[in-house]
C-alpha cells in the first residue's frame, strides 16, 4: 500500500489552515483549542460568522491574519481522518475543473450526518455470575450466543440470531441473566469472500483476469481497458482482481452509469462472492448514505458499487477503481463542479498508487488512442462466452421500406416480429425518447407547446393520468383537451415517443404481452429488478426501451432487436455524435442472441451509407475507430487537442450579454488557442436562465487551466449572473 503524505501535528495554540465545505476558493486559518491536538485530514467544527460548519484540517495556518481575528476550532470530529491522497485528489479535481476547493470538497462530504457520532443503542450482556433461573431450549440459545466474551447485541438482533422473540430477551434481563449495557451502532455491512469459488473461465478470461488480479497483488499505477465484445464476460474478468483486493482485505469501487439499474450485474456479484456489496447512489435512504459514507471511512465496506458520486467517498484503504462502460456519457457530471469520473478516476488512481480498470464494448476515442499509444494496457476478449455468436445485423432503408401513414414501424420490421413471437422467442424495440410525442401542436392556428422555463418544447406522456413535461428543468402540466390558443380540439402528436410506439404494437399485436423500460417507467433499483425478473421469467414478450436498457442486460431468450430510429443521435453538430450513435446502437445490438439462441439487428435508418451505419452492419469497429481518429486528428479535435467551454447565465438576458461581451473583449490572445464567441446557447434557456456559450480550443502543451483563470478573473460575476467552466466538455447545448 502506498504511503501517504506525511501529516502535520498541530498542537494548542498553533493555527490551522481549515478547508470548509463551501464554495470557497481557499481554506480559512483558525487556532487550534486548548486540550486539542490535531493532524492534517481530521474533520472539524469551526465558527464562520454566527454559525457552525464542518470542515477538514488542510494544512497549517499562516500569519496573514491579525491574531485578534483568529477564532478557535470548536471540536474535532469522532470520524476517521481525510488521508493524504485523497486531499490530493480533491486539490487536483478543484484545479483541474477551475472550481472553488470547498465545492469539491462538499461533494467528499455530502452526508452531514455521517459527521457526528451515532446515537448509541441498548445492547446486552451476560451477567458473569448467573443468578438461579429456569432455562429453557429458548432461554438456552440466546445465552449460548453471548457466552465466551462474545460482544454484546441489541435485543432485536439477539432475539433473531437466536430464533426467538423479544419476548425471551426480556425475560432473562429481568431474571438478572442478561445485563444492558450502551454501545455504538455498527451498520451491518455485508463481507464479500474473496475466495468464494467463481464460474469457469474461458482461457481469454483466465488470462486476462490473471493480469488484473496480479495488478492488484504487486500495487501500483496501471490502467488497463479491457475490451471484449457484448457477452464476452468482461464482468467475470474484474471479478478477478476484485477477489484479490479482498483477500488482501482492502476495498474496491466499481463504477456503473446507471447504478439505479443494475439488478443483474449485483446478482451475478452476490453469485460471484457470496453476498452484495454495498451501494452508493441517488435512491439510498439519508439513513443508508449516512451508514455506508462511515462504513467506507472506516473500512468496513470493502466493495461499493456506485454512481460518479461514489469516485468522492472517503475510502480508507482503496486498493483497484473498476469503471464499466466507461465511453458512457452518464459519468460526466453537468451541475455544481463539472467533471468526467472515468478520467478523474484514473486520477484518484494515479495518486493513490493503485490500478485501475477500464470496461467496455465499445471503449471511447480517448481511451482507445492512450492504449494505442502505450499509456493504458490493451485487454481484448474478441468472443463471446461459451460460444454463443455475435448478432446478424442488417439495415432497412426507410427510403423504400416506409410505414404505412401514422406508423413507425416498416413492414420489413414487422415481419420479423412475427417471426420471433411465432418462435415463442423475445424481442426488443429500441427508441431513444421518453414519452408519447416530443412535440405536440395545434393543426388549426400551429400553437407549439413550449416549456415556460427552457428553450424547449415539452413532451407528452399519456400513461397515467396525462401530462406534459419538460425534461430539462421538470416542468409539468396536465395535458389539455383543446389548443389554449385558438380554443380548437385539433391538437397533433409529432414525432414517436416508447408509448407511442407501445400503441403501435398493441395494435399490430394485440396478445403479446408488453413492458417499456423507461426512466419514467423504472424509478429505481427494485423496480429495475422487478422488470428483469419478469424478462427472464419470460412474461414479458417484447421490451420497448430507452437507453437505459440498452448495455449490460442478458436475456437469454432475446433474440430480435429493431432500432426504430437508428439516425437520432446523428444531428445536431456534437463532434462526438457519430461515436456515441455507433457506441449506443452497437452496444443495443449486443442485447440479441446472448445464450444458445442465435440473434439478429435491424436498424431503421434513412442513411444507410453513412458510416456508423456501414461499421454496424459490416461489423468493422476497427476500421469506424481509425477513421474517427483520422477526423478528430485532421480537424485538430480531442483527443488531439483541449476543449473547455465557458458557460454565462442568469435570469436577465441583458446582463447575461453584458458579462458575456466583457468577457469577450477581454478574451486573450494565445498562441495555438482560438476562442469562439460569445454565442447563444443551442438551448439558449434552461430553467429559468438565460445561457451564452464560449469554446476554447487549444493545444494540448497550453495550460488551459492558467488561461482560464487568468481570463476569468478579469470579469467577476455580475448579479445572478454566473460564469461556469466545463473542461473537456461533452454537451454543446
Amino acid at each position: 500500500m502506498p504511503e501517504s503524505p506525511a501529516k502535520h501535528c498541530h498542537l494548542p495554540g498553533s493555527r490551522v489552515a481549515v478547508l470548509l465545505a463551501l464554495p470557497l476558493p481557499v481554506p480559512y486559518d483558525y487556532r487550534v483549542a486548548e486540550n486539542m491536538t490535531l493532524e492534517d485530514g481530521d474533520f472539524v467544527r469551526v465558527p464562520l460568522g454566527r454559525r457552525e460548519v464542518s470542515g477538514v484540517v488542510w494544512a497549517a495556518g499562516s500569519d496573514a491574519v491579525a491574531e485578534s481575528k483568529i477564532r478557535e476550532v470548536l471540536e474535532k470530529l469522532a470520524i476517521t481522518p481525510l488521508n493524504g491522497n485523497f486531499r490530493r485528489f480533491l486539490d487536483w479535481v478543484a484545479h483541474y475543473t477551475v472550481s472553488p476547493p470547498g465545492a469539491v470538497l462538499k461533494m467528499a462530504m455530502s452526508v452531514p450526518a455521517a459527521l457526528q457520532q451515532p446515537r448509541p443503542v441498548i445492547a446486552y450482556e451476560l451477567n458473569p455470575v448467573m443468578p438461579d433461573i429456569k432455562i429453557t431450549a429458548a432461554r438456552q440459545r440466546v445465552l449460548d450466543i453471548l457466552k465466551d466474551g462474545q460482544p454484546p447485541r441489541a435485543g432485536a438482533e439477539l432475539a433473531r440470531e437466536a430464533a426467538v422473540g423479544t419476548s425471551v430477551v426480556s425475560g432473562l434481563v429481568k431474571a438478572g441473566a442478561l445485563f444492558s449495557v450502551e454501545i455504538q451502532p455498527n451498520f451491518a455491512v455485508a463481507r464479500p469472500d474473496g475466495e468464494h469459488p467463481g464460474p469457469d473461465l474461458s482461457p481469454t478470461q483466465a488470462e486476462s483476469g490473471t493480469i488484473l488480479a496480479g495488478d492488484v497483488s504487486k500495487g501500483g499505477f496501471a490502467v488497463s481497458l479491457l475490451d471484449g465484445v457484448p457477452g464476452s464476460g468482461k464482468t467475470e474478468v474484474y471479478f478477478q482482481a476484485i477477489a484479490e483486493a479482498l483477500k488482501q482485505g482492502r476495498q474496491a469501487l466499481v463504477l456503473l452509469p446507471e447504478i439505479s439499474l443494475s439488478a443483474q450485474w449485483l446478482n451475478r456479484f452476490k453469485r460471484r462472492f457470496g453476498t452484495a456489496p454495498a451501494q452508493w447512489h441517488s435512491d439510498l435512504t439519508p439513513a443508508t448514505r449516512r451508514d455506508t459514507w462511515r462504513a467506507v471511512s472506516e473500512g468496513r465496506a470493502r466493495v461499493i458499487v456506485g454512481a460518479r458520486s461514489a469516485l468522492f467517498l472517503p475510502f480508507r484503504n482503496l486498493a483497484l477503481i473498476v469503471v464499466d462502460e466507461e465511453h458512457e456519457g452518464a459519468f460526466k457530471q453537468e451541475e455544481g463542479v463539472i467533471y468526467n469520473a472515468r478520467d478523474m478516476a484514473v486520477v484518484r488512481a494515479s495518486l493513490a498508487d493503485i490500478p485501475i480498470v477500464l470496461a467496455s464494448a465499445t471503449p471511447s476515442l480517448e481511451s482507445v488512442v492512450n492504449a494505442k499509444a502505450g499509456r493504458y494496457r490493451l485487454l481484448h476478449l474478441p468472443e463471446r462466452h461459451g460460444g454463443a455468436e455475435l448478432p446478424d445485423v442488417s439495415l432497412i432503408d426507410m427510403r423504400a421500406e416506409a410505414p404505412s401513414g401514422g406508423r413507425w414501424l416498416s413492414p420489413v420490421l414487422v415481419g420479423q416480429l412475427k417471426e420471433t413471437f411465432a418462435a415463442g422467442e423475445q424481442a426488443m424495440l429500441f427508441l431513444n425518447r421518453r414519452g408519447y410525442a416530443p412535440l405536440t401542436l395545434c393543426r388549426t392556428c400551429g400553437h407549439r407547446f413550449a416549456c415556460p422555463n427552457c428553450s424547449t418544447w415539452l413532451v407528452s406522456h399519456r400513461r397515467g393520468a396525462g401530462k406534459m413535461q419538460c425534461h430539462h428543468c421538470g416542468y409539468v402540466t396536465p395535458m389539455p383537451e383543446t389548443c389554449p390558443s385558438c380554443q380548437k380540439d385539433t391538437l397533433a402528436a409529432c414525432g414517436p415517443g416508447v408509448e407511442r410506439l407501445a400503441e403501435e404494437v398493441a395494435d399490430l399485436f394485440p396478445t403479446i404481452r408488453t413492458d417499456i423500460a423507461a426512466s419514467d417507467s423504472i424509478s429505481g433499483p427494485k423496480a429495475a429488478a422487478e422488470l428483469v425478473a419478469r424478462i427472464e421469467a419470460h412474461e414479458v414478450d417484447l421490451i420497448i426501451g430507452t437507453q437505459i436498457i440498452a448495455k449490460g442486460y442478458h436475456f437469454p431468450l432475446l433474440t430480435l432487436v429493431g432500432v426504430v430510429d437508428a439516425d437520432l443521435g446523428l444531428s445536431g453538430g456534437d463532434l462526438r455524435a457519430a461515436e456515441r450513435t455507433y457506441q449506443l446502437l452497437y452496444q443495443v445490438a449486443g442485447r440479441a442472441g446472448r445464450a444458445e439462441h442465435p440473434g439478429r439487428v435491424a436498424l431503421q435508418t434513412y442513411m444507410p451509407d453513412h458510416p456508423v451505419m456501414q461499421a454496424l452492419l459490416s461489423g468493422e469497429r476497427e476500421r469506424f475507430i481509425e477513421t474517427e481518429t483520422k477526423a478528430r486528428e485532421q480537424f485538430d479535435m480531442p483527443p488531439f487537442s483541449r476543449l473547455a467551454a465557458v458557460i454565462v447565465s442568469g435570469p436577465f438576458e441583458s446582463e447575461v450579454d453584458k458579462v458575456a461581451a466583457q468577457l469577450g473583449r477581454r478574451a486573450p490572445d494565445y498562441k495555438d488557442v482560438m476562442i469562439l464567441g460569445p454565442a447563444t446557447a443551442a438551448l439558449a434557456r434552461i430553467r429559468g436562465r438565460h445561457r451564452r456559450r464560449f469554446l476554447v480550443r487549444a493545444a494540448k502543451q497550453v495550460d488551459i487551466q492558467g488561461l482560464l483563470n487568468d481570463w476569468l478573473a478579469q470579469v467577476p460575476g455580475s448579479g445572478k449572473v454566473r460564469i461556469q467552466v466545463d473542461i473537456d466538455p461533452y454537451s454543446f447545448l
